[in-house]
This record gives C-alpha cells, structure tokens and sequence, in this order.
C-alpha cells in the first residue's frame, strides 16, 4: 500500500473491504452510489483506490504489476485505481487521460513515474503550483499549490485507450471530485479524450452544458455557469511522449495554459 494512501484506510464502515483494506466497488450502479454517497475528498480517495468495476483494467493494472518492467522489478507496484492529488481548497484543477502503466500504476500517485508526469510536475513548478519540479515516488516531498491534479479514467489501460464504456463508469468519481472542490475556479483539460469525457462529468456535477459542445484545441477556454459560479475550462494538448518528443507540445505553450489558469483562478481576467 503506497505511504500517501496507508493512512486513509478505516474511514468507512459497514462495507466490503480488499486485502489492503480499500472498499471494494464492482459495478457502474456502484461507482456512481459510492461517489454520490461521499462527502469528503480523503474518503473519495479511499473508495476510488478499492474500485474493481471495470474487469478489463482490474486485469490489466494487476497483470503490469506482477509482470513488471525490467527496471522497476525490484519495487512494489501500486497496481489498483490511482486517486487525485491535492487539497481540496485548490482553484485549478488538471484532469488527465489515466495512468500509465508503469507511471501512476506503479507508484499509486497520479502523472508520478513517467515522462508525461516529469513534464506537467515541472510545468507547475515553473508556475508556482508545486514546491518541486520533479514527482517520483510518494514521500518525496512534493507539494501542491492552488491545484489538484486527477484524471478521467483512474485504471491503467492497455495501450493507453480506455473504451467508452470504462470512461463512462468510471465519471462519476471525478464528478464528485470536482464537486468537492468548494473553491474550483478552472479546469485545465489535458488532450482530446479528456475534454470529450468531461462533458457528462460537469453535467453529473451540476453544471448546465454548452449546446453545441466546444471544440477541444490546444488554448480553447470556455467558460460556463457552475452552482458555485463560473467555471473556466481551459484545453492543453495532453503531455504525452508523442507529443513532446515531436514538439507539438512545448513547454511555453504548457506554461501559457498554466498562466491563464492562474490568472482566471485570482480573478484577474
């Protein structure tokens, strides 16, 4: 069990618990009683670490984590749904695709053990969102500022592509999330496939859609009518390898996004 996530067991009582002691959920009916039963962000955490809904990526997360990576096989995997990471008073919050198989999965901490994590931890550094540029392994140190980092699929999928279905279960825990989030102001969208699975998410959230939806592109900002006020949702391309390593993301063009976010979150725009 990952040092971040050992303290949280024990918060509920009266239902199934894994080995680790995590509430177990498996079905879609139950992600969606357990995220709209949940009245705290550390108690979200805990449920969504024991989710078993999706049998596909119950599989493969477990597989990866037995299997392992030649150089990471002399640690201990993670290998279960990856919850969010950040207070619940932040203003902005980063939604991303999943986890990484060897990334998240491995070190139970999201966008923490791979090159799409050293990319966005250094962008928030670079903003002032985070103590370190850097996210390597719980208890490293790593301290976030104003944000709280999720994504829209909390297993790891085979080669990265989560289906509709899977999406779809698993948006109610990052509807609650975001409604645990009193003060939310921003929402940065990393990719296309998040930008897409957020739509329902907000609806599941209480926040009257845009018809016709807004297309995603890299710096689309659309700001909506949200119970708690405006609502700002911002659009990056995902931090992905292809996308680095072929320069259609840069770091500038990471860090304007980051900018405006900052920006939008203190009024000043």
């Amino acid at each position: 069990m990952g040092q971040d996530a050992a303290g949280r067991c024990g918060l509920l009582t009266g239902v199934a618990r894994d080995a680790d002691g995590y509430p177990v959920t498996r079905s879609a009916a139950g992600v969606a009683r357990g995220a709209a039963a949940t009245r705290d962000l550390t108690v979200l955490d805990e449920r969504i670490s024991g989710c078993r809904a999706c049998p596909r990526l119950v599989r493969w997360r477990e597989e990866v984590a037995v299997v392992k990576r030649a150089s990471f096989r002399d640690q201990d995997y993670w290998g279960r749904p990856v919850p969010g990471l950040g207070a619940a008073d932040a203003r902005i919050a980063v939604v991303g695709l999943a986890p990484a198989a060897h990334g998240g999965n491995r070190t139970g901490r999201v966008f923490t053990g791979d090159r799409s994590g050293d990319w966005i931890f250094a962008a928030l550094w670079r903003a002032g969102l985070a103590n370190q540029p850097t996210s390597t392994h719980m208890g490293d140190g790593l301290e976030l500022t104003d944000v709280r980092i999720c994504a829209a699929v909390r297993c790891a999928p085979p080669a990265n592509a989560p289906t509709p279905e899977e999406r779809d279960t698993c948006s109610p825990w990052l509807a609650r999330e975001l409604e645990l989030l009193p003060q939310l102001r921003v929402v940065v969208v990393l990719g296309g496939f998040g930008w897409t699975a957020l739509w329902p998410v907000l609806a599941g959230a209480g926040v009257p859609l845009p018809r016709p939806r807004p297309t995603f592109g890299h710096g689309a900002e659309v700001t909506l009518t949200a119970p708690r006020g405006p609502l700002t949702l911002l659009g990056s391309y995902h931090v992905s390898q292809q996308n680095t390593f072929t320069g259609r993301l840069t770091e500038p063009m990471l860090d304007a996004v980051l900018s405006r976010a900052r920006e939008l979150a203190a009024g000043e725009a």
